[in-house]
């Protein structure tokens, strides 16, 4: 097959991402697990090469020979688009092609929790949707976003490497900031979203102290800020946090945190029994509790805080994949393969 040919059968069969590396016959990613393309062979060197010279362009190729690496998307002609990963493995080219789907999923459709209707309206503050790679981060926050961008008359800048979810202009306006095609870096682009007159703001992945610091400040500055990180859960995410700044600056970060921080959002996608994935969320609201949590460096006790605020809108991992069981969804044996706290998933799953 021709690169076209395998994107288009990436999509035909609703896979979310396809990967090229050589010795290994193209793989597809259907429901969470590697699957071979039907009647492709294992790629040579040079098969492989010539593929993913497909999706680049002269300033791509300039970049990945000098960097090793590169991000970028890629359009079909007949409709579709990719989020591209290319680089070098045991001296050879390889990439990962993640599927960008054209229709944003609504709210409801992805059966976000209903704290995510609250953030919608939120004036300002912090917000996190954390969890691993290829979890669906990026895809709950194109929903927040989407909602915002139908419903309020404001100006929405993305900071993304690269894009993925393209939004049409509706009530708001959104402007969408690509790295290298757009702007040099991530500290340059957010330093100067201040003077864009922004209302809300996507970060599209925190990745070091400069992002997070200025990401931050924005929030600070009563803006609406809206970012992904890789990490497993909420008292995770607050040391993550906190541990990026030197450490003459943590109370400082912990003061800040805790002052703008409203809402994190921890998710995983679970094979379900009966084919395609469901997501399980942990879901921490920022009360005075876990502020105070965040501001006096305990945050260990945001777990405890977090189980027992259900009135609050808060949930567990646990809780949430214990009512995925009950509702026949995934199975036990799955459920306990994802939580991070066994002991209370089978204490939920008694009460069932």
């Amino acid at each position: 097959m021709t690169i076209q040919q395998l994107l288009h059968y990436t999509i035909e069969n609703k896979a979310s991402d396809l990967h090229l590396v050589v010795d290994s016959p193209p793989m597809i990613r259907l429901d969470g697990s590697l699957v071979a393309v039907s009647g492709e062979a294992k790629l040579s060197e040079t098969a492989c090469e010539l593929l993913i010279n497909g999706v680049m362009n002269t300033d791509i190729k300039q970049m990945f020979m000098v960097n090793k690496e590169a991000d970028f998307s890629f359009n079909l002609e007949s409709g579709g688009r990719f989020r591209v990963n290319t680089y070098y493995q045991k001296n050879t080219m390889a990439a990962s092609f993640r599927l960008i789907p054209e229709v944003i999923p609504s709210m409801e459709l992805l059966s976000l929790p209903a704290v995510c209707k609250q953030i919608v309206n939120m004036k300002q503050g912090f917000v996190l949707v954390t969890g691993p790679t290829g979890h669906g981060k990026s895809t709950t926050l194109a929903s927040i976003i989407e909602e915002i961008n139908r419903s309020r008359p404001v100006h929405i800048i993305t900071v993304e490497d690269p894009v993925e979810y393209v939004y049409s202009s509706a009530k708001a306006i959104v402007s969408q900031r690509e790295m290298k095609s757009d702007t040099h870096s991530w500290d340059m682009a957010l330093r100067s979203i201040l003077r864009e007159d922004p209302d809300v703001v996507l970060v599209g992945e925190m990745r070091d102290f400069e992002t997070i610091s200025q990401a931050l400040t924005i929030a600070e500055t009563g803006h609406l800020v809206l970012a992904t990180l890789h990490t497993n859960s909420a008292s995770q995410t607050v040391d993550r946090i906190i541990d990026v700044f030197p450490e003459n600056q943590q109370a400082q970060a912990r003061i800040q945190l805790s002052a703008t921080l409203e809402v994190v959002v921890s998710q995983r996608l679970i094979s379900k029994i009966d084919g395609g994935r469901v997501a399980a969320f942990e879901v921490m609201i920022a009360t005075n509790a876990v502020r105070t949590a965040i501001r006096e460096s305990r945050s260990h006790m945001i777990d405890n805080i977090i189980m027992t605020s259900a009135e609050y809108g808060m949930s567990t991992l646990e809780a949430s994949l214990a009512e995925l069981v009950r509702k026949n969804l995934i199975t036990e044996k799955t459920a306990f393969g994802y939580a991070l706290r066994p002991a209370d998933l089978a204490r939920f799953l008694k009460k069932y």
